[in-house]
């Protein structure tokens, strides 16, 4: 592992640390698809994929997006820690965040 990706996981690590009990939500991006899932205290709340959604990849991820923040806004969860890991805010997970945002989803 490069140096680089050590110091992002180490200074995310610390970040959430202090906000426990707080709503995160995670992105696994892939070559061709993407997930998000939300997680409090180490359980899942909401998940999605696009596994099964046609299109590109940044279609992918805003529907993705939007996805995830209705299955939020269903549970009464509004705000949410945005952990992009070691990925760059560009791209699919920067359409993926901007599109939850779009809902009412409070990154």
């Amino acid at each position: 592992m490069n140096k680089r990706i050590k110091k992002i996981r180490n200074t995310s690590k610390i970040k959430f640390l202090n906000k426990q009990n707080f709503p995160v939500l995670k992105i696994f991006r892939s070559l061709t698809n993407i997930y998000a899932q939300v997680v409090i205290d180490s359980k899942v709340v909401a998940s999605t994929n696009s596994l099964k959604i046609a299109g590109n990849k940044m279609d992918k991820s805003r529907q993705v997006g939007s996805l995830i923040a209705d299955k939020l806004l269903k549970n009464k969860i509004h705000q949410v820690i945005f952990d992009r890991g070691t990925y760059k805010y560009h791209g699919r997970v920067k359409v993926l965040a901007e599109s939850a945002r779009e809902k009412g989803l409070k990154i």
